[in-house]
């Protein structure tokens, strides 16, 4: 029967549970090289790259791109791209998950385990086997392989791929102990006696001096996308995956629209357009929807005067934004009142040292929450650099998940949208959540003066079920106090 190896939905991080299969980036029945990425992996956050870790080849492409599917599931076959298709529809239909599709997996490929071998041996733990290296013995003798003896000193993992690629030991130099031939040792081998293959330069329109990402640069290509009239969201305007999307997007014709059959008492008449959610934004309507029904909210709201906070920003040469600022005053309120400094759950609350505060980010797939760890301890230049970079890869999908999973408190700030003030929803298993508005000129009583002065609304979002009132207010206090005396920070 030929060998044939499961290709599933791997598991990144504790969280994980499902993810969606963002793309392919194979082709059915096309072999691949070392290092070529196979799929995009689209989580709760993230979008990562699973990448091969040998040749290969899937003969089967068994999930549809945008799929969401449980870790571990099948999304594809492995296997000689003459694989029988008898045997493979067999395969799919016979299997089931085995494991956990950890992307550390020996198979490189977030493959949910597997078979164990026929004659039960033992073989080296770093020496997964080659899909040829487990061919029979008959489909080896018509690929005129060779044979190795039973008495040469070498591992089972070893002597499968050796005699799959037909590499006599003669021509294969042991490191192993006692002279022992590792696996290792074979792909060394086999790696020798490759001719090279000159491939040249990637031949697409605008990529000469585009400043690309390598996966924009690979989309791009594939799509006939020109990187010359894209313009850069990233780093210093380097174009990421994000931009070449949106530019495909804009490529594609608009599909007419089907006037919609208004129902009695319904409202407009006119098109729409049904756009099913991504996996991000199925998880932020969870969320929220499981916070605003089991947290029991409270909402404190104060104003701070904001025009000395814009003055000394202004002498120190603007080391970051407003909300680098605020980011600062929130992490030394947050050390004067730590008891609004917590996660909650069920039974406990678990009170933190440092401000690890959560900033939200607008991306195009949803809100994201990227966090600055430890910003008591942090100038505002070093959280500015801080945040700076954490948007850039929360806005190219690039955050790691310990970038983004935690925190101890999370501000949300729409000031820059024009809005002036608003209540935001509880972050779980943070206590604490605070909605910042536009700094609006109001008319105040400043130390017995009546002067126009820009006002910033805060709102504070509590847990009650951990945070009283008084905690919020005392937090509401220090940070109005640090904010209109902002020499403090």
């Amino acid at each position: 029967m030929t060998a044939l190896k499961p290709f599933t939905m791997p598991k990144w991080g504790i969280e994980m549970t499902e993810g969606t299969l963002a793309g392919w980036q194979v082709q059915e029945g096309k072999p691949f090289a070392k290092g070529d990425v196979i799929a995009l992996i689209e989580t709760d956050k993230i979008t990562n790259e699973v990448e091969a870790e040998a040749d290969g080849c899937l003969v089967k492409l068994v999930a549809s791109e945008q799929d969401t599917l449980p870790v571990g599931a099948l999304l594809g076959v492995m296997g000689p791209p003459d694989a029988d298709a008898g045997e493979v529809e067999e395969f799919v239909a016979s299997y089931k998950p085995s494991g956990t599709g950890s992307a550390n997996d020996d198979d490189g490929y977030g493959s949910a385990g597997g078979e164990p071998d026929s004659g039960g041996e033992i073989t080296d733990h770093d020496e997964p086997p080659s899909p040829a290296s487990s061919a029979s013995p008959s489909e080896r003798a018509q690929a005129n392989l060779v044979t190795i003896p039973d008495d040469v000193a070498i591992s089972p993992a070893a002597k499968r791929a050796a005699e799959a690629a037909g590499i006599s030991v003669d021509d294969i130099q042991p490191s192993g102990r006692n002279g022992r031939i590792t696996r290792q040792d074979v792909d060394k081998a086999i790696a020798g006696s490759r001719s090279p293959e000159l491939k040249g330069p990637i031949e697409a329109p605008g990529q000469e001096k585009a400043f690309a990402s390598p996966l924009a640069r690979r989309i791009a290509v594939q799509n006939g996308v020109d990187l010359s009239s894209v313009e850069g969201t990233g780093a210093r305007g380097r174009i990421c995956k994000a931009d070449v999307l949106k530019r495909i997007d804009a490529k594609q014709p608009v599909a007419a629209k089907e006037p919609s059959k208004k129902p009695q008492g319904a409202g407009s008449a006119g098109a729409k357009e049904i756009v099913p959610m991504n996996s991000m934004r199925r998880t932020i309507a969870k969320r929220l929807t499981q916070a605003k029904q089991d947290v029991p909210h409270i909402y404190l709201r104060r104003k701070a005067m904001a025009h000395r906070l814009i003055a000394l920003r202004e002498s120190e040469g603007k080391p970051g934004t407003i909300n680098d600022y605020l980011i600062r005053a929130c992490a030394l309120a947050l050390r004067e009142v730590p008891s609004v400094n917590v996660q909650i759950f069920e039974k406990e609350i678990h009170r933190f040292d440092s401000a690890d505060i959560s900033v939200a980010v607008a991306t195009d797939r949803g809100l994201i929450t990227p966090i600055v760890f430890a910003a008591d301890e942090l100038s505002v230049s070093d959280i500015a650099r801080t945040t700076s970079a954490l948007a850039q890869k929360a806005k190219s999908g690039k955050l790691k998940p310990e970038e983004f999973q935690g925190g101890s408190f999370s501000i949300s700030n729409l000031g820059g949208f024009g809005v002036e003030s608003f209540d935001a929803i509880v972050n779980p298993p943070q206590g604490a959540i605070l909605a910042v508005g536009k700094a609006v000129p109001q008319p105040v009583d400043d130390n017995g003066a009546i002067r126009i002065v820009p006002v910033l609304h805060l709102s504070l979002s509590c847990d009650h079920r951990a945070i009283d009132g008084v905690d919020g207010a005392r937090f509401l206090d220090a940070l109005v106090r640090l904010l209109e005396q902002p020499e403090q920070l």
